[in-house]
């Protein structure tokens, strides 16, 4: 077993290839993730899609089979050619695969260092495969590995501290444009999740928010809870506006924060009127809420765009950086150690229960054969014992220290072969399967 990450990211990726590949609904992930799990070298999958990244992390047989499985799977979904995939994905393989997403859920990989909702949109992703049960026991050990190593990171840096997301980021920049003004407006478009964080970011910069949405009764819900949230605020700073007032909005404020989960734009060239004021436009959905224009009375910010600011952040960050990279390691090699404990402690288990066997069928031989006196049948038997541990003492030392090693599934497999703890039919199924993974290589 391997474990496998196929990566597109903000490092890798940019915007308008992800917004290809990414996934829209929950429908398009069961199939994509059925696809993948089909195939015959892929065992489990996770797939996670945000506004920086489309990630496969997967439990496979074979690594370099797997790995095309996957690209073809995503090349039938964006309809992007795999010569073009292959040039830009990053593979991260085993011992390298976990230290990648031990980096991701702990927020070392985010385009904004120490944002915290990457650890919540894989803890999503990672029930959503298992309760359609493409993620099982292997995927399940990797994840709750990386959700602790994030809580390590957070309790032992300050990363996770202050108000550092995309949302925050484009607040940010907004307040950094319209300097000491607190007069000013901001339309936020959308209410999910990342609307309820920017709302409340401009909230806390002395903005007011007039907040839009295509289901006025979810919008008017945050507005409600956010505003009760905060002792300080008043009814007067959110105000929402049905999606019908969408263009007239936009055609009479100067700042707007769109996040949506449209798999299209809706906000088109078409929907653009003169306006006597330069317009500040943040749109931070994947795919882009916004149509691709060029006007120049308007700045449109996409997540890409807000780099700045994320280097700024990431400059703060650095000291704090290196030692969640320190506990990451360390996290990587505890899940290696703890993963080949699982493994090799039943088959020296089942070793030492059939040396007793061996030991007690010798000495009942030997008693029913007159070679021993029954009586004394108990001091032989913990002599054969003594005997037996001190002879597998370096046997059990050496697997122990093994198993911490990532390859160590191998050997373990090769000491059940050795030692007969599997049966033979089993032995002659994975025998099987073995040569079907070499004659397809």
């Amino acid at each position: 077993m391997h474990y496998l990450i196929i990566s597109f990211t903000h490092k890798n990726t940019n915007i308008n290839t992800r917004e290809q590949l990414a996934f829209g609904n929950d429908l398009e992930k069961e199939t994509f993730l059925k696809k993948v799990v089909d195939c015959n070298y892929t065992n489990e999958a996770i797939v996670t899609s945000t506004c920086n990244r489309v990630e496969i992390v997967a439990s496979v047989i074979d690594i370099k089979n797997a790995t095309k499985s996957v690209l073809k799977a995503l090349n039938e979904k964006s309809n992007i050619d795999i010569e073009e995939l292959s040039k830009i994905v990053d593979v991260y393989e085993d011992e390298s695969a976990v230290h990648h997403l031990f980096t991701v859920v702990s927020s070392l990989d985010s385009l904004v260092v120490g944002e915290t909702q990457i650890a919540g949109q894989f803890k999503d992703a990672f029930k959503f495969s298992r309760n359609c049960g493409y993620a099982g026991q292997k995927l399940s050990r990797i994840a709750n590995f990386a959700f602790k190593c994030a809580s390590n990171v957070r309790n032992a840096t300050s990363l996770g501290t202050g108000s550092v997301s995309v949302a925050s980021t484009a607040v940010a920049k907004a307040r950094e444009i319209f300097g000491n003004k607190n007069n000013i407006k901001a339309l936020v478009i959308g209410a999910g999740e990342m609307s309820d964080l920017t709302v409340r970011h401009f909230l806390r910069q002395n903005f007011k928010v007039v907040l839009i949405s295509r289901n006025i009764k979810k919008a008017q819900l945050l507005a409600t809870t956010i505003i009760s949230s905060n002792s300080s605020y008043t009814e007067d700073m959110i105000e929402v506006q049905p999606y019908e007032e969408l263009k007239n909005l936009l055609n009479k404020m100067q700042l707007l924060v769109t996040a949506t989960s449209a798999p299209y734009p809706i906000i088109t060239s078409q929907m653009v009127e003169d306006f006597k004021y330069q317009r500040h436009w943040f749109d931070i959905a994947i795919p882009r809420d916004i149509e691709n224009f060029d006007n120049d009375s308007i700045n449109i910010y996409a997540v890409d765009d807000l780099k700045d600011i994320v280097e700024k952040n990431l400059s703060q960050r650095s000291e704090q950086a290196k030692q969640a990279y320190s506990i990451i390691g360390t996290m990587t090699k505890e899940f290696y150690k703890w993963l080949g404990s699982l493994g090799v402690e039943p088959v020296l288990k089942n070793i030492y229960l059939s040396a007793d066997k061996i030991i007690e069928e010798k000495i009942q031989n030997a008693i029913s054969k007159k070679f021993i006196e029954e009586k004394n049948q108990e001091n032989i038997k913990k002599l054969c014992q003594t005997v037996m541990t001190e002879f597998l003492h370096k046997t059990s030392k050496n697997l122990r220290e093994a198993s911490k090693e990532s390859n160590s599934d191998k050997l373990i497999y090769l000491t059940k072969i050795l030692y007969e703890l599997e049966n033979k039919e089993d032995l002659e199924e994975k025998e099987k399967c073995e040569r079907a993974l070499s004659e397809h290589n």
